[in-house]
C-alpha cells in the first residue's frame, strides 16, 4: 500500500467504526509507542503526518 492510500483521516474514521473514542486511541498509541517506538515512528510517517505533530503524538 502506497503512502497515497492511507491517511491519518482515514486511520480515525477506521478506529471510529470499531468504536474507539478518543481517550481509547491515546492509549492505543501510548502502547504503540511503548512496546515498538521505531515502528511507531514509521506508521505516523506513512500516515504523512508532519513531524511537528509526530512527535506530539509520540509525547502522549
Amino acid at each position: 500500500m502506497s503512502s497515497e492510500d492511507m491517511s491519518k483521516d482515514k486511520w480515525v474514521v477506521l478506529f471510529r467504526e470499531i468504536g474507539l473514542d478518543d481517550a481509547t486511541m491515546v492509549q492505543w498509541h501510548r502502547v504503540f509507542e511503548a512496546r515498538y517506538p521505531a515502528g511507531h515512528q514509521s506508521f505516523l510517517e506513512w500516515l504523512n503526518i508532519p513531524q511537528d505533530e509526530i512527535g506530539n503524538i509520540r509525547a502522549l
